[in-house]
């Protein structure tokens, strides 16, 4: 059984910052890609930002320069700091993982609950 956990959403004030973090915990071999992706009401859901377990990222072009993504391996969390936060951010904000559960089998692709981040104006 694999959980991701996501934390630090939150109400901000357009320009302001919140740092977001997501621990992945139970029985895991190893993790690939993580990520954050985020879904507004009435939209679909998008890309945030990606990062593999060699440090590579990517990021949605609505994000770059202001949202920094990094991950620590050893305690298998990924965080993405959002800076200068506009209300176009508004979002509830999923984490994503690829994560193997044993050296023998495929790498599964598992989301955490979400949380929500609100931008005012």
């Amino acid at each position: 059984q694999v959980q991701l956990v996501e934390s630090g959403g939150g109400l901000v004030q357009a320009g302001g910052s919140l740092r977001l973090s997501c621990a992945a915990s139970g029985s895991i071999f190893n993790i690939n890609v993580m990520g954050w992706y985020r879904q507004a009401p009435g939209k679909e859901r998008e890309l945030v930002a990606t990062i593999t377990s060699g440090g590579s990222t990517n990021y949605g072009d609505s994000v770059k320069g202001r949202f920094t993504i990094s991950r620590d391996n050893i305690q298998n969390t990924v965080y993405l700091q959002m800076n200068s936060l506009k209300p176009e951010d508004t979002a509830v904000y999923y984490c994503n993982a690829d994560i193997r559960v044993h050296y023998a089998l495929g790498y599964l692709d598992s989301w955490g609950q979400g949380t929500q981040v609100t931008v005012s104006s």
